[in-house]
C-alpha cells in the first residue's frame, strides 16, 4: 500500500512540476512558472544559546522555462553565508546572489543567478533568534524545567524564516533532513519519525510524499513517545505524556472512520505531538506529525473533535492543497465539513448536529462584526492586496462547510460522498484553485443534478457576502431544550442549581456560554461559578467562554484569568480576551500589565497579533 502511495505521489508531483501556474501567488516572490523545487534536503544544527538553526538547504530543481537563469527564493530575516550550484560533473561551484529590500510581510527575495540550469542549489545560512516561525523556550518555560524546547509554525508564509524556499502552497516537494541537537533532546519533524532513533550522528528524517512549504515542521525538546495504535503514536513532554496518551486513545478509530468515507489514508503514519502551551493554534496538520495545543487535553476526551479536524486535513489540505492562500476555503471549509462527518461516524448524529449548530451560530456572530468584504469565501479580484481582502479565517471554516453540507443534503449522501471522494482521488498531491473545484463540481455533480446548486446560488455562496438566504440552519433538539432553560435562568425563574450544567457535554456548555455573553449579570455568573466551578474548568474551550462573559458582565475573574493568560498561548483564546479587556480603562491597564509578563511566553505569531491589538487600542 505504501509503495503504491509513493508512486502515486511521485506521479502527481511530476505532473504538477510540468503544469504552469495559472495564478501567481501574491505572497511569494518565487517564479514557479520558470523553475520549481522537487526535493529539499536540510542539514541543520540547533543552537539553543544563540536561538538559531544553521547549516544548509539543498534544493533539487525542475526548470520549466528554457530561457530562465535565475532562481528566486522566499526568505525572512535569514543570514545568507554563501550559495553554491552543482555543475554537470557533480562539483559545487559558488554562485552570485542578492537579497532584495525587505518587505515587512513577505520578507526578502533571494535571487540566485545561475549559469545554465543546474539541477541542485545549496544555500548556507542561519536563522534569526526572533524568526517568526520558531519559538525557543527556556527550561523554566517547559513542564519539567530541565531542558529548553523549540518548535515551528510555518503556516501561512513563515517557513521562509527558517528555510529558504519557494514558500507558496503552489509548489510541492519531497524532503529529507539531518538535524544536530543537544544531548538529551529528541528531534521530530513532519516526516517519517523513528520511535527508536537515538540521534547519534544527527536525527534523520525523510518525507517521501510531496508537500508544500507551509507543512514543513520541526520540534526539539525533552520528549517521550507512546504508541496509540498500529500506525499512530503521541509525543509529549514527560509530565504530559500520560494525559496525552489517554486523551488520544480513539485515534485509530478516527483514521478508520475517515478512510471509510474518503479512501485510504495516504501518509503512512498519523503521529501527533502535544506542544507546550505557547503553541498559537489548536492544531497544525503537519503530515505524519500533527502539532497539537495542550488546551485540547480536558481529561475526558471532550475536545477530540480537534483531532478529527487535523486528521481530516490529511485529505483536504495536505492531500489536496489550496494553490494560494486566496483559496484557503478549499483547505479549511472542506476540512470542517469532513470533521463533522468523522465526529458523526464515531459519536453519533446528535453530537455532530450540536457541533454544527454552534459553528453556525458563531459564524453569524463573526459576520456581524466584520466588514462585508471579509465574509465571502473568496474574492474575484485577482489584483487585490491579500492582506486587505483575504477572507477572515473564522468565516471560511464554517461557511465553507455549510456550503458543502447544503449540497450533500440536496444531493443525498449516496451521490455526494462519491463526488467528494472523487475530488480527493483525482487531485491527490496537487495544489488546486477554486476555479478547478467549480469545473469539477459542474462536470461531476451539477451536470447530472442541476437542482443541487443553481448557478446564481453557487455564485452567492462563493463570492457573496454573509450567508445566502437559502442556507438552512441546523437546529439541534437537545440545544433547543437547553435554550429554554437558558432563557428561564436569565429571567431568574430557573435557579442556578437546577440548570444541571454538571451533566452537560462540552458543546452544550460552549453553546450556553456563547448565548449568555453580554446578557448575564455579574451576580448570575458568580452563582454559575460557585455552583459548577466553571472558572476552574479543565476544558479550556469552556473556561475561555466563561472568562469572556465574565469580563463583559463585570464579574471579577482576574485571578483565574491571569493564570489562564500566563499559561495559554493559543491565539483563538488570547486575542479576544485581551481585546475585551481593553474596552474599559481599568481592564486596559490590567491587560497591559498581564501582557507585559506573559508576552515572552507566547509564540512570535501570537506576540505579533497582540502587539497589533495593543497598538491599535493605544490610539
Amino acid at each position: 500500500m505504501q509503495t503504491l502511495t509513493f508512486l502515486r505521489a511521485l506521479g502527481c508531483a511530476l505532473l504538477c512540476q510540468l503544469t504552469l501556474a495559472a495564478h501567481a501567488d501574491p505572497l511569494s516572490y518565487a517564479r514557479y512558472d520558470q523553475v520549481r523545487t522537487r526535493d529539499l534536503q536540510l542539514d541543520l544544527k540547533a543552537d539553543f544559546k544563540q536561538k538559531t538553526l544553521s547549516g544548509y538547504a539543498e534544493l533539487s530543481l525542475n526548470w520549466i522555462d528554457p530561457a530562465a537563469r535565475t532562481l528566486v527564493l522566499d526568505t525572512r530575516d535569514l543570514s545568507i553565508a554563501k550559495v553554491q550550484v552543482q555543475d554537470k560533473r557533480g562539483a559545487w561551484q559558488m554562485a552570485p546572489y542578492q537579497l532584495d529590500k525587505a518587505d515587512p510581510e513577505k520578507g526578502q527575495a533571494l535571487r540566485i543567478t545561475t549559469t545554465g540550469q543546474p539541477g541542485k542549489v545549496r544555500v548556507y545560512y542561519h536563522t534569526a533568534p526572533n524568526a517568526i516561525a520558531l519559538q525557543w523556550l527556556t527550561p523554566q518555560q517547559t513542564m519539567s524545567g530541565k531542558l529548553p524546547f523549540m518548535f515551528s509554525q510555518s503556516q501561512s508564509i513563515n517557513a521562509r524564516s527558517w528555510v529558504p524556499s519557494q514558500d507558496t502552497p503552489a509548489v510541492r516537494f519531497t524532503y529529507s533532513a539531518r538535524i544536530d541537537a543537544p544531548a538529551g533532546m529528541r528531534v521530530v519533524m513532519s516526516a517519517e519519525n523513528d520511535e527508536k532513533a537515538t540521534g547519534k550522528g544527527g536525527w534523520k528524517f525523510r518525507m517521501p510524499q510531496p508537500i508544500p512549504s507551509y507543512l514543513l515542521a520541526i520540534a526539539i525538546g525533552e520528549l517521550e513517545v507512546r504508541k496509540l495504535g498500529p500506525r499512530s503514536a503521541v509525543y509529549a513532554e514527560p509530565p504530559r505524556i500520560k494525559a496525552a496518551e489517554y486523551e488520544l486513545a480513539d485515534t485509530e478509530k478516527m483514521i478508520q472512520a475517515a478512510e471509510a468515507l474518503y479512501g485510504p489514508y495516504g501518509w503512512g503514519r498519523y503521529d501527533m505531538i502535544v506542544l507546550p502551551p505557547s503553541f498559537p493554534y489548536g492544531g497544525m496538520e503537519n503530515p505524519r506529525l500533527t502539532f497539537l495545543t495542550p488546551t485540547m487535553i480536558a481529561g475526558d476526551r471532550s475536545l477530540v473533535d480537534l483531532i478529527a479536524h487535523e486528521l481530516a486535513h490529511s485529505w483536504s489540505g495536505n492531500l489536496v492543497t489550496n494553490a494560494s492562500w486566496k483559496h484557503m476555503w478549499l483547505n479549511e471549509g472542506f476540512t470542517t465539513y469532513v470533521t463533522t462527518r468523522i465526529v458523526e461516524q464515531l459519536y453519533g448524529s446528535e453530537v455532530a448536529q450540536m457541533g454544527v449548530q454552534v459553528d453556525q451560530e458563531e459564524l453569524a456572530a463573526s459576520i456581524r462584526e466584520l466588514p462585508a468584504a471579509k465574509t465571502a469565501l473568496i474574492t474575484r479580484d485577482a489584483d487585490a492586496n491579500p492582506a486587505e481582502t483575504y477572507t477572515d479565517d473564522g468565516i471560511i471554516y464554517p461557511k465553507g462547510a455549510w456550503f458543502l453540507a447544503t449540497m450533500e443534503r440536496r444531493a443525498g449522501r449516496a451521490v455526494f460522498d462519491p463526488f467528494l471522494r472523487g475530488w480527493f482521488d483525482q487531485h491527490a498531491f496537487q495544489s488546486v484553485t477554486t476555479e478547478q473545484f467549480i469545473a469539477y463540481l459542474r462536470k461531476n455533480l451539477l451536470a447530472q443534478h442541476p437542482a443541487v446548486m443553481p448557478e446564481a446560488e453557487l455564485d452567492e455562496w462563493l463570492y457573496g457576502t454573509g450567508v445566502p438566504a437559502s442556507a438552512q440552519r441546523v437546529v439541534s433538539p437537545r440545544l433547543a431544550l437547553l435554550d429554554q432553560h437558558r432563557d428561564a435562568w436569565l429571567k431568574g425563574t430557573l435557579p442556578t442549581k437546577d440548570l444541571g450544567m454538571d451533566k452537560w457535554i462540552a458543546i452544550e456548555s460552549m453553546h450556553f456560554l456563547n448565548d449568555i455573553n453580554n446578557k448575564a449579570s455579574a451576580a448570575q455568573l458568580r452563582e454559575l461559578d460557585q455552583a459548577y466551578g466553571v472558572g476552574k474548568s479543565g476544558n479550556n474551550e469552556v473556561a475561555y467562554r466563561f472568562y469572556l462573559a465574565s469580563v463583559n458582565a463585570g464579574y471579577d475573574v482576574q485571578q483565574p484569568l491571569q493564570a489562564f493568560l500566563m499559561s495559554v498561548g493559543r491565539q483563538k483564546f488570547v486575542v479576544p480576551l485581551y481585546s475585551v479587556l481593553m474596552k474599559t480603562p481599568q481592564g486596559h491597564a490590567w491587560a497591559k500589565d498581564v501582557y507585559a509578563k506573559a508576552r515572552e511566553r507566547y509564540h512570535p505569531v501570537t506576540q505579533e497579533s497582540v502587539d497589533k491589538l495593543m497598538a491599535a487600542q493605544a490610539h
